[in-house]
């Protein structure tokens, strides 16, 4: 049944999300279209710097991204303490950027409102553009009506580009966070069009692998030929670092994700060997020491990534935090990719699959039918007896 987004979106759960969005009839829209070939891979830079420009003006902050042909990942964080620091000048300022400016508002901030009402009047609108400055919806609105204005502006015609809103699915823990930033890391590696991670373009690993690079450069030429690379490069959206220290040393702050960025390039790497049966490829002989920190058990971490069920549903994470969500919404269960602990535990039922999976997979799995369903019996006249 469908939800609303105000039910799927709760920051008392999360302030994490993973947002999908994809072209409409799955038609290559921002790559090369078979069937037309013309080749539309130039809009991908459009999303990146589309993406740039929203981070810098809403208080969202951007974990990960990934812009394929045919759609786009992104884990965002919603940020609403950093908007209530906002002046009523910086609000509108920021608003400004993205939709028209109230005259009302314009002239509540030149001191030009004497009467109450009229002051009552801009200060709610400044409250509510703070609240929708923080909001999922309308940060996804703005991103997906400029990008398709754009599109049907260049291609000369017009109706949808997207074939829907947006899907959106709360990461409830840190588990859940990690395996979802790897997930939509190596989206270009699993699909085939990038051999390994830092050559992933329009991803947020290749961001953050090209930045270390870049530190890195000593020579004055290297410098420099970074620099004309940059210029030649869309706006890159400031992505949300990683902790300076090891999870056990510090405590993260709000504004940075809880790995290390050691940690999550050798997680990638290990993830990365081994994406489909069939594919060439090994594992490491040890996992990455992060899985250890976090409870995570390898196998059921990297049979998740590999799983074609993975990123379904409506939330991801531990199923302890799920079933703690679930609880607090007045909710029986919630449908998405769960992890258990990493103990082994034995399979007893349909609640308690061998690793984290779509939640309600087996109801679906026609070998294994819920309890109140009857299995098939041949009809009386059958020649089985």
């Amino acid at each position: 049944m469908t939800r609303a987004r105000q039910s799927l979106v709760d920051l008392s759960l999360t302030p994490y999300y993973h947002v999908v969005g994809r072209c409409v009839r799955r038609a290559f829209l921002c790559g090369v279209d078979a069937y037309s070939q013309r080749d539309y891979s130039h809009r991908k830079a459009w999303v990146v710097d589309l993406l740039s420009r929203l981070a810098a003006g809403f208080a969202v902050d951007v974990a990960a991204y990934a812009v394929m042909s045919n759609h786009y990942h992104l884990v965002l964080r919603l940020n609403p303490e950093h908007a209530a620091l906002w002046s009523e000048q910086e609000v509108a300022r920021r608003w400004q950027c993205f939709f028209g400016q109230h005259v009302l508002v314009k002239r509540y901030l030149q001191g030009e409102c004497k009467s109450a009402a009229e002051q009552a009047g801009a200060q709610k609108l400044l409250q509510l553009w703070r609240e929708r400055l923080a909001s999922l919806s309308w940060f996804m609105r703005v991103f997906d009506e400029k990008l398709a204005r754009q599109a049907n502006a260049e291609d000369g015609c017009s109706g949808r580009f997207w074939e829907g809103r947006f899907r959106s699915q709360a990461l409830l823990d840190e588990v859940g966070l990690l395996a979802c930033m790897a997930y939509v890391d190596l989206n270009p590696v699993r699909a085939g069009i990038a051999p390994t991670p830092e050559a992933s373009e329009f991803t947020s690993i290749e961001q953050r692998i090209q930045a270390v690079m870049s530190e890195e450069q000593v020579t004055k030429a290297a410098a420099i030929k970074a620099a004309k690379k940059a210029k030649t490069q869309a706006p890159r959206p400031r992505l949300m670092p990683f902790m300076p220290e090891g999870l056990s040393k510090a405590k993260p702050s709000a504004r940075q994700l809880p790995y290390q960025l050691q940690d999550y390039l050798e997680l990638l790497d290990w993830a990365g060997r081994v994406q489909r049966p069939g594919k060439r490829g090994r594992i490491a002989a040890e996992a990455p020491a992060i899985l250890l920190r976090l409870g995570l058990e390898a196998e059921r971490f990297r049979a998740q990534l590999q799983s074609q069920y993975s990123f379904r549903g409506s939330v991801v994470g531990r199923r302890a935090s799920a079933q703690s969500a679930a609880k607090q919404q007045g909710r029986k269960f919630y449908r998405g990719v769960l992890f258990g602990s990493a103990m082994a535990q034995p399979v007893n039922s349909v609640q308690d699959p061998p690793y984290g999976r779509l939640e309600g997979w087996n109801q679906k799995n026609k070998t294994n039918p819920p309890p109140h369903r009857r299995p098939h019996r041949p009809a009386p006249n059958s020649a089985n007896p």
